[in-house]
């Protein structure tokens, strides 16, 4: 499927790398034409509805299938005693993003919304009905919902593999001759991946080849793992995911209302389409864990860390291992001469918490920057000034340098424009016209640049445009049109002149979409390819004795503007079209594959930074706190669209005013239900709770993170901003508040 583009009248900056272009995907959306998932329909599609388990820990007992199969709707019902088999072990994980999954292998239930029956109807009204008429029954045994009541255990990994600990330096010598030491406990609370679109799945089987039309971030990924579970070869699974409502990192894992779902299709031998209630998604799908950190901060008479010590405890489910790395957030900021970071997991009757928008930096960063306020406090220094006291020039503990840091300059630009200078250094010194409480809060923010192997095809026709592909994954970030930057960059064309094709697995594989990382991996295969495709047509003009170009192989030549030019006479030229003309050829072909070079990680950090600085305003009387600035100023790489990354700045901001304020999931300890299971009362900002944003794009050149200097920005815009609004609630009342989201009774209690 290839997008429609949109005409830019944005200026020209002599690159097609840096213009801020409106998104190709903007005006399908706007009118409605652009497919999601669910949208598919194809003959004879049956509707499948999960029933879901309403305890958190015991056994169904008892289905009323006769009662659902006496629907006249009703086609199937899929229970554990009829479910077909899978090539795959459910209960055993699957490398490197596989969870251990329910798919109806017995049972057992182990955590609220956990399906226990599949009903599957020639309406999704009947299906929804059939479920109701399960009336399951259960052997329920007490939920473990509370840290009190969980399983305490040392994990052998945290987040996607990482070691559960670091150690540098002599952190007990540190902390002991530390003239200041604050020491503090953060809670962060689960939070429920709520994107627009809910999971989805339209699954149709031909023989033993199956068509997914499914929301997905790691299309070739996910085609093998599927191909595991049903035990066909990984070419036998075509995965089309055009169009994403959000994805966040959930979107990259599988889940078992899915694999259901494409059990399903298979069973009955017709196409059969899920969606997930809104309610469902709190469970099978991933989560934010919850955590409790504890820092220990020392810091001598001058205000210099003497040592850091991060401790986190984070939830996961009874069942499997998916922790926060929320202490690692310690690791790449502040220089210590000593670091000790360490995870404790939690066992809870909850779903496996998963990767969710700038996980473990997120939940980490918020309580690391709250704590480096109070370390500020402690030795009477100004926020800003504490931090660039303890600024890293090389990466803490491993001693590298960063592949590049443009952290100080976020600091001095972010404070400038936002009026830091004029901060009083004391709490509750500050008031507007309505006697509200104002203050003011800062919070530095980081995050990693990871990059995912990645294929990339670039074809230059003979009517001198350009068909680019890679089977990548536009969630709203803007994808389409930042990867068709670059290949035109590559390829010397206007980015008008390349289509691109995108989110279907059979095109070369784009990668994940994920840690930040999609435009820089996705990106970098696309522009070798384009790079590859242009050496092939250089090789038909320079060996073409009727081309201007005859001859010029030793001395290069330049692509631009849709021609080559000499790069000795750049006179001498000759147009694509011409060169594949005289060629006799209708196209060229250029292929490449793109992974980092091992050694940059080994010698170099490689790090996005950025500051964010947050004023709220307080009611002293009824306690409510509103965020009415943020200011983000970020340094990551060669940015490529800037319209684009300031939009990811700002989504990345909101949601941590929305950490800091307002998300929660609240579970009732005697069932373990979530109470709040809906977008009416798990609350998220609305454009009323920041009316106020504004993000600077800090200049900055990196010359080992890729070839093309880029970094990600999806998700640092969180880290930073929660502890920068709980710094200015401090600033505004007086008062430490060191649990998420902040409330109104934390206020004025």
């Amino acid at each position: 499927m290839s997008p429609e583009t949109n005409p830019s009248h944005a200026p020209r900056y002599g690159s097609n790398m840096g213009q801020p272009l409106t998104r190709r995907d903007g005006l399908l959306k706007v009118t409605g034409r652009a497919t999601y998932a669910a949208d598919n329909h194809p003959p004879g599609m049956l509707y499948a509805v999960t029933a879901v388990s309403k305890i958190a820990r015991g056994r169904v007992t008892s289905l009323d299938v006769a009662a659902a199969k006496a629907h006249s709707g009703v086609v199937e019902v899929m229970t554990p005693a009829n479910r077909p088999p899978l090539a795959h072990d459910p209960d055993e994980k699957m490398p490197p993003f596989g969870f251990r999954v329910e798919v109806l292998q017995n049972d057992r239930v182990r955590y609220v919304n956990q399906p226990i029956a599949l009903v599957i109807a020639q309406t999704l009204e009947a299906a929804t009905e059939g479920a109701m008429l399960l009336d399951p029954q259960y052997d329920a045994q007490d939920a473990r919902v509370e840290r009190a009541d969980g399983e305490l255990y040392d994990p052998p990994a945290i987040g996607v593999g990482a070691p559960p600990g670091a150690a540098y330096g002599d952190i007990d010598a540190g902390l002991a001759r530390a003239a200041h030491l604050v020491e503090a406990e953060y809670f962060t609370p689960a939070q429920y991946h709520n994107a627009m679109e809910p999971h989805a799945v339209v699954a149709e089987w031909d023989g033993d080849r199956v068509m997914l039309d499914m929301p997905n971030q790691a299309l070739a990924l996910s085609c093998a793992s599927y191909a595991a579970y049903f035990g066909i070869p990984a070419e036998n699974v075509t995965i089309r995911s055009p169009f994403l409502g959000g994805g966040f990192g959930s979107k990259a894992i599988l889940n078992g209302p899915q694999i259901l779902a494409i059990l399903a299709a298979r069973m009955l031998g017709r196409p059969v389409k899920l969606a997930l209630t809104r309610s469902q998604m709190y469970g099978p799908v991933g989560h934010r864990g919850a955590t409790w950190q504890t820092l220990r901060i020392g810091t001598d008479g001058d205000g210099q860390l003497t040592g850091l010590h991060h401790r986190a405890i984070a939830a996961t489910s009874s069942f499997d291992d998916f922790l926060e790395p929320a202490a690692n957030a310690s690791l790449p900021l502040y220089a210590s001469p000593a670091i000790l970071v360490e995870h404790k997991g939690l066992r809870l009757d909850t779903g496996t918490p998963g990767p969710m928008r700038a996980p473990g930096e997120a939940s980490g960063s918020a309580a690391l920057e709250v704590a480096m306020d109070e370390a500020a406090e402690a030795c009477g220094m100004d926020p800003l000034d504490f931090r660039l006291k303890n600024y890293a020039e090389t990466e803490p503990g491993t001693g590298k340098p960063f592949s590049s840091k443009a952290l100080r300059a976020c600091y001095a630009e972010g404070a400038k424009r936002f009026g830091w200078s004029r901060r009083p250094l004391e709490a509750g010194q500050m008031r507007d016209e309505k006697g509200f409480l104002v203050g003011w809060g800062m919070g530095t923010a980081v995050f990693h640049c990871p990059h995912f192997p990645a294929e990339a095809r670039a074809t230059l026709r003979a009517d001198g445009t350009a068909l680019v592909e890679t089977a990548g994954a536009d969630m709203g970030q803007g994808a389409w049109t930042a990867l068709a930057q670059i290949a035109a960059e590559a390829l010397g064309l206007d980015p008008q002149q390349v289509e691109l094709h995108s989110g279907l697995s059979t095109l070369p594989d784009g990668g994940i979409a994920g840690g930040s990382g999609h435009t820089a991996s996705a990106g970098l295969a696309l522009n070798n390819a384009s790079k590859d495709a242009i050496a092939r047509l250089t090789d038909l003009a320079t060996g073409n004795p009727q081309s201007p170009l005859f001859g010029a192989g030793n001395i290069g030549v330049i692509a631009r503007n849709g021609r080559l030019h000499r790069r000795d006479d750049e006179t001498r030229s000759q147009s694509y079209a011409e060169i594949l003309a005289g060629a006799g050829q209708p196209e060229v072909v250029g292929t490449a594959k793109a992974a980092r070079d091992p050694s940059v990680g080994a010698a170099h950090a490689l790090y996005s930074h950025g500051a964010v600085f947050a004023e709220v305003k307080i009611d002293p009387d009824l306690g409510q706190i509103r965020t009415t600035r943020l200011v983000g100023a970020f340094a990551a790489g060669r940015i490529i669209n800037p319209r684009l990354v300031r939009s990811q700045y700002f989504g990345g901001m909101i949601w941590g005013a929305s950490f800091a304020l307002h998300e929660e999931a609240v579970t009732d300890r005697r069932t373990g239900r979530i109470m709040n299971a809906d977008l009416a009362e798990y609350h998220v900002p609305v454009n009323a709770d920041v009316p106020s944003l504004d993000a600077i794009l800090i200049p900055e050149d990196d010359p080992y993170i890729n070839p093309i200097g880029v970094k990600g920005v999806g998700e640092i815009g969180i880290t930073g901003t929660v502890g920068a609004i709980a710094n200015a609630v401090w600033h505004a009342t007086g008062k430490r508040l060191r649990r998420f989201p902040i409330r109104i009774e934390d206020v004025i209690g």
